[in-house]
């Protein structure tokens, strides 16, 4: 009789290279991952772009010394596209905060108890309400990616929440700030909830030319809420 090693010799070569196969695939498992994480950033951007209103809160601890620019921002975008909310600007070392309401085009904002329009341009700010619009706006932070990865999970009571890391090109987040160098990269830590819609955005970069990189957290909540907004 054969012994008993000498049998399963054939199945533990099999097994052997079985291994082999196997081992070479799960090799690729970081690229999965990362496909896996520019799938869902694909899923992320169109729910911000398809969103009929979203609540947004932009904000930096601080602006580099010297800087005039926004401090924080917080209000509801719809996208017809229009928005109302409260914007904190930094100007001549004081921070000045400020009702503001756009729509059709035209930005408002209310100093010393009175409406006015101004350029948002003045201050390093975009249009807020081009930041809602279908196409480009915020989801326009979401194009363009490289360097995408997939990040830890974290919990948030019963939810799940999935970071991705990226780098975003300049000409993306100067829809946001306008003031920011279009030839730079910036990184970018995303946050998505279970249904991969973009819950918080860190990013970090020059914003104001040659000035120290600056840091502003976006967060995003109450995907579909609209409000009644029209000019003051």
């Amino acid at each position: 009789m054969m012994p008993v090693s000498l049998r399963r010799l054939p199945l533990l070569v099999v097994a052997a290279v079985l291994a082999l196969v196997v081992s070479g695939c799960g090799g690729d498992g970081g690229g999965g991952d990362t496909r896996a994480a520019a799938d869902r950033i694909g899923n992320a951007r169109t729910a911000l772009s398809e969103a009929d209103g979203l609540t947004i809160a932009l904000g930096t601890e601080k602006l580099p010394q010297g800087v005039q620019g926004v401090l924080k921002a917080s209000g509801t975008g719809t996208s017809a596209p229009a928005f109302k909310g409260e914007i904190t600007v930094v100007q001549s070392g004081l921070s000045v905060d400020v009702p503001v309401i756009a729509v059709a085009g035209k930005v408002y904002v209310k100093f010393v108890g009175t409406w006015r329009t101004i350029d948002p341009a003045t201050y390093s700010a975009p249009d807020p309400a081009s930041l809602f619009g279908p196409s480009g706006g915020i989801s326009t932070l979401l194009r363009g990616l490289e360097d995408v990865k997939a990040g830890k999970d974290t919990r948030d009571g019963k939810q799940v929440l999935s970071t991705v890391t990226a780098t975003v090109p300049g000409t993306a987040v100067a829809t946001i700030i306008p003031s920011a160098d279009k030839g730079a990269g910036f990184r970018a830590t995303f946050t998505l909830d279970d249904d991969d819609r973009l819950q918080k955005a860190v990013v970090t970069g020059p914003f104001y030319g040659d000035a120290d990189d600056a840091t502003y957290t976006l967060r995003f909540s109450d995907y579909g809420k609209t409000i009644p907004i029209s000019a003051p």
